[in-house]
């Protein structure tokens, strides 16, 4: 919650005020979450259903079902939504679903914000958990699907720049060192290639000229000086 949208609302700690959904104020709100006063027992007995071993459900369905409950607890003043979405994830990996956090809901939640409330809404409304649940399962689905083929075109990726690489005789070795370093930070400058790769400046500068002559880097500034270099081709990967 540091330099972001809610830094000022008290981040850490859970509400000391009453807070709403949608509208501008509590008389027009499209929901009113519990008092505050209400919060510790109801935080209480969210973590409670998170642990207990005596509800045999499946792992995704028990997650699907927290974080409804997250949600319509609402606990802090901001941020309770990426909270939420972020619990998932934790949850997931820390009960063995996941090794790494590679699954990511928000994006489908964004593209289907609408039935997304809604499905909450019901739930809240008409007691339809059974049709959060589904929604829940679906986003799922969808977002394991694209993941397992966004990491297939990162390995295909790899591999066809790879042996790109190979064409830059001496200087290979350094530039896959780069490369590395870029499938976790896609955009670096000058000075950044001189430290990670512990080389001078004008080697460092004449490798980011090969690879983009290789088409792999992109400089994005448009400047003759302090200039980025984008790896571009990576990054594309994640938009298809």
């Amino acid at each position: 919650m540091t330099n972001v949208r809610g830094k000022y609302k008290t981040p850490g700690e859970f509400r000391s005020s009453q807070n709403w959904i949608g509208g501008s104020s509590l008389a027009d709100a499209a929901f009113i979450p519990p008092h505050r006063d209400d919060l510790n027992d109801l935080l209480d007995d969210f973590e409670h259903f998170l642990h207990n071993e005596n509800i045999v459900i499946p792992h995704l369905v028990r997650c699907a079902i927290a974080h409804y409950q997250f949600e319509t607890i609402h606990p802090f003043q901001d941020g309770n939504g990426r909270i939420g979405r972020l619990l998932i994830t934790l949850y997931l990996i820390s009960n063995h679903l996941l090794i790494k956090p590679t699954l990511y809901l928000s994006d489908f939640f964004e593209r289907h914000r609408g039935a997304y409330y809604d499905a909450l809404s019901r739930v809240r409304e008409s007691n339809d958990l059974g049709g959060w649940v589904r929604f829940f399962l679906e986003a799922v689905i969808e977002t394991a699907e694209k993941g397992k083929t966004t990491f297939h075109n990162i390995l295909k990726l790899h591999i066809n720049i790879d042996n790109e690489l190979t064409k830059l005789g001496k200087r290979t070795d350094n530039a896959r060192k780069l490369l590395m370093h870029l499938y976790q930070s896609p955009v670096v400058n000058v000075r950044q290639v001189e430290s990670i790769l512990g080389i001078k400046y004008y080697s460092a500068n004449e490798l980011i000229k090969a690879l983009v002559d290789l088409n792999i880097l992109q400089e994005t500034t448009g400047f003759t000086r302090n200039r980025f270099f984008l790896f571009k081709k990576y990054i594309d990967v994640f938009k298809g």
